[in-house]
């Protein structure tokens, strides 16, 4: 579901965001927001997602022209084991190649357009976002960018900073829906162009970890696993628990000696 591939790829924003550099909370935030919102963007390609909804007109329109797209590349690529649908849906959007060439291009624009257009990147993501998650993610937002500009001197330079990595954040936002898509009954083709027992658009979908979208292991298990992860993964949070445990634990075998 939304809610999930949202929270998903927030855990992913800011397991990558150390790596990509993204050192400080204002930054690893605004990574993760982003990787978050782009965990939606795949479904872009069915016209009654969130996300083609989200704009109206303007998202309903470029998810027309995606879905256009992705039948004509089904069309003139299909192997001769794929199936006869239209291509549509679960198709070119939910590929690591379209992961991959989003990515670049925000990555090139970002770079090109500066602090305005990393901003721009970062509030669409969140309305990405806010749209599976809930309007409580709204005033939450609001509140994070307060904090930013009275704690931060040069806001928008530490925003430019992330320019060119904020490629990467949509990327891996794009790849981490296709893996969530791929434990789910209906699977997911993102490994497209690499042919696989006659279909160059083969489903992948491991047997062993399959679910129903929006049952018991989803809303039992694995929503709230990624709900806590989501905060142990913010900057510091874990190494505040860890000491809160450490002091626990030594207060504890303390009281206990005779």
């Amino acid at each position: 579901m939304g809610r999930t591939h949202a929270l998903t790829g927030w855990c992913a924003g800011l397991a990558v965001a150390p790596v990509v550099g993204a050192g400080t909370v204002h930054q690893a935030v605004a990574l993760g927001a982003v990787t978050a919102g782009f965990a939606l963007l795949p479904d872009l390609d069915h016209p009654g997602a969130r996300a083609s909804r989200l704009l109206g007109p303007i998202t309903g329109a470029l998810s027309w022209l995606l879905r256009r797209a992705s039948a004509r590349l089904y069309a003139l690529t299909k192997g001769p084991r794929d199936e006869d649908g239209k291509g549509t849906h679960r198709h070119m959007t939910h590929t690591l190649l379209f992961a991959l060439a989003l990515g670049a291009l925000t990555a090139v624009g970002t770079e090109a357009g500066g602090p305005y257009a990393v901003a721009g990147v970062v509030v669409f993501a969140l309305l990405l976002a806010e749209n599976a998650l809930g309007d409580w993610l709204l005033p939450v937002s609001g509140g994070a960018v307060v904090w930013w500009a009275a704690s931060s001197p040069d806001g928008l330079g530490e925003l430019n900073q992330l320019a060119g990595w904020l490629g990467i954040a949509v990327a891996v936002g794009c790849l981490v829906h296709c893996l969530g898509d791929a434990l789910t009954e209906s699977g997911c083709p993102f490994l497209f162009p690499l042919p696989i027992a006659g279909e160059t658009w083969y489903e992948l979908r491991p047997a062993w970890l399959r679910f129903r979208t929006g049952k018991t292991a989803e809303n039992i298990l694995i929503f709230p696993a990624f709900a806590v992860l989501g905060v142990l993964l913010l900057p510091g949070v874990a190494g505040f628990v860890a000491d809160g445990i450490d002091t626990y634990v030594g207060s504890t075998s303390a009281t206990e000696r005779p």
